[in-house]
C-alpha cells in the first residue's frame, strides 16, 4: 500500500473514532467549541449553565460597599445640617473625610445620593408618624398625635426637610408621580395609612367608610402644605399651636361630615 493510501485510511479511521465518541475529531479536546446536536440529544441536565459561584471575597466586597454607602449617607445628613439644604458634594466629601472621587465611586451622581438620604429620612418619618398614631388612643387624639409627630420631625431638622423636598436636577429624576418621586411616594404611603385608620373607626361606628381613603390623603396633603408654610412664613408660631389648629379643623370637619351623612341616610 502506498503512503498516500495509508494516510487516507488512517485519517478516515480517526474521523470515525471521533464520531463514535460524540465529539469532533480534533486533538484540542475543547468541548466549548463543539456545535450542539440539532435534535438536542445528550443535553439533559445541561440546558442551562449554573450561575457562577460567588467567592467569599466578592461577598465581603459587597458588604463593604453597602456599609460604605451607609456611612456616606450619614455623612451627607450631617453635612446638610451644617451647611443647609443646598449642600455641595465637596462639603459632603469633607464631612466624610474623603474625596469627591470616592463619593462618586459609591453613588452614580448627586441624585443617587439624594435617593439614599430620602430612603433613610422617609423610614424615620413613616416610623414616627405610625407609632404616634397607633399609640394615641381616641380618634381625635390619634389625629393630633400624627400631625404633631410630623411637625416635630420637620421642626427638629428643617434643612433635612428642605433637602428631601427639593430633589436635585438629574436625567434620572422625574416629575411628580414618576418612579423617582420620593415626596409623592411618601405622601401616598402615609395617606393610605391614615385612610386605613379612618376606615377602621368608621366601621367601628357602623358608618360608611367609602370616603376614608380620600379623607386620608386630603389630611396628609393639608398637613404637608401647612408644614411648608409654617417653616417658611410662620416659624415663630409654636409647633403645638399649628398642630392643634390642623387637628381641630380636620377632626371637626370629619365629624360634621360623618354625622350629616348618617342623618341623611
Amino acid at each position: 500500500m502506498s503512503r498516500r493510501s495509508q494516510r487516507h485510511e488512517d485519517e478516515g479511521r480517526n474521523g470515525r473514532d471521533a464520531s463514535r465518541r460524540g465529539r469532533p475529531g480534533s486533538s484540542s479536546g475543547d468541548a466549548a467549541s463543539a456545535d450542539p446536536p440539532d435534535d438536542g440529544a445528550g443535553t439533559a441536565g445541561r440546558d442551562s449553565a449554573p450561575p457562577p459561584r460567588r467567592d467569599k471575597r466578592s461577598s465581603r466586597w459587597d458588604e463593604h460597599r453597602k456599609a460604605r454607602r451607609q456611612e456616606l449617607t450619614l455623612a451627607t445628613i450631617v453635612a446638610i445640617r451644617a451647611h443647609g439644604a443646598d449642600v455641595g458634594m465637596s462639603q459632603v466629601a469633607a464631612q466624610a473625610r474623603t474625596s469627591k472621587t470616592v463619593v462618586y465611586r459609591h453613588f452614580a451622581d448627586k441624585f443617587d445620593l439624594y435617593q439614599a438620604v430620602c430612603e433613610r429620612v422617609g423610614a424615620v418619618i413613616v416610623g414616627k408618624v405610625q407609632q404616634a398614631m397607633r399609640e394615641a388612643g381616641p380618634p381625635e387624639r390619634t389625629l393630633l398625635s400624627g400631625v404633631d409627630a410630623y411637625l416635630t420631625l420637620i421642626e427638629a431638622d428643617p434643612d433635612i426637610y428642605r433637602y428631601v423636598m427639593r430633589p436635585p436636577t438629574s436625567e434620572r429624576s422625574s416629575s411628580a408621580g414618576g418612579p423617582n418621586d420620593f415626596v409623592g411616594d411618601l405622601t401616598s404611603f402615609i395617606g393610605d395609612f391614615v385612610g386605613e385608620i379612618i376606615s377602621t373607626e368608621l366601621h367601628r361606628q357602623n358608618r360608611d367608610a367609602t370616603p376614608a381613603t380620600t379623607w386620608g390623603h386630603a389630611l396628609v396633603g393639608m398637613v404637608r402644605s401647612v408644614g411648608d408654610h409654617w417653616l417658611t412664613v410662620r416659624p415663630d408660631v409654636p409647633r403645638e399651636t399649628i398642630a392643634s389648629e390642623i387637628a381641630d379643623l380636620a377632626w371637626f370637619g370629619l365629624l360634621r361630615t360623618v354625622n350629616e351623612a348618617a342623618a341623611s341616610a
